[in-house]
């Protein structure tokens, strides 16, 4: 029996994202490319990649409290897609903006990176995002 508190991450996207289709919005994942996801590399632009997660651009997709997984047609060609919960940035609505953002989990710290780019572009305060241990929630209205 484990003591180890389930992460609310998982609980929290899949809320925003059923928040989305019942609003009518296309909800889009925001997504910090790292060792461990398995996204299209000619779509990633500064170390992010952001991914359509409406049901009528995906297959299959499956949201669980590891990883949100899916197939999906680039440029005419379907792939399989895997994205780690630590590598999701956040959840939003393309339509409004609205959504819910995170901090990145588990990155490799800054000696591993292999193209020695942050993993945390477009972010106020990237070192202190990357060495935290604890996410923090940021709500966008």
């Amino acid at each position: 029996m484990t003591t180890e508190q389930a992460s609310t991450k998982p609980y929290l996207i899949r809320a925003i994202h059923e928040w989305c289709m019942d609003n009518g919005y296309t909800p889009h994942l925001l997504v910090a490319v790292n060792p461990q996801t398995r996204v299209p590399m000619a779509y990633v632009k500064a170390g992010e990649i952001v991914l359509n997660l409406n049901y009528t651009a995906t297959k299959d997709l499956l949201m669980d409290n590891e990883a949100v997984s899916f197939s999906a047609r680039f440029a005419g060609v379907s792939q399989n897609l895997y994205v780690p919960m630590t590598a999701v940035k956040g959840l939003f609505a393309r339509e409004t903006g609205q959504g819910m953002f995170f901090e990145v989990d588990n990155m490799p710290a800054d000696g591993d990176l292999s193209d020695g780019a942050s993993q945390v572009p477009n972010q106020s305060n990237a070192s202190t995002a990357v060495n935290s241990k604890k996410p923090k929630l940021t709500i966008v209205k």
